[in-house]
C-alpha cells in the first residue's frame, strides 16, 4: 500500500466513526448497558440503593 492509500483509508475510517448514526448507536448502547447493569446487579451496595426504583418501574422483580 502506498502512503496515499493509507491516508485515504484512515480518512474514511475517521469519517465513518464520527458519523451521526454511529455516534447515536454507541450512545444508546452505552446507556442500555449502564441501565442493564444497574437493574440486574447483585452487588449489595447498588442493589439496596436502586431497590425501590426496581419495584416502582416494575421492570425487575427481584424477589
Amino acid at each position: 500500500m502506498t502512503t496515499r492509500s493509507l491516508t485515504t483509508v484512515r480518512q474514511q475510517a475517521v469519517r465513518f466513526t464520527l458519523s451521526m448514526p454511529v455516534q447515536a448507536t454507541l450512545y444508546v448502547s452505552l446507556c442500555s448497558l449502564v441501565l442493564w447493569t444497574i437493574y440486574f446487579t447483585t452487588y449489595p451496595a447498588i442493589h439496596d440503593r436502586v431497590h425501590s426504583l426496581r419495584h416502582h418501574t416494575a421492570g425487575v422483580a427481584c424477589h
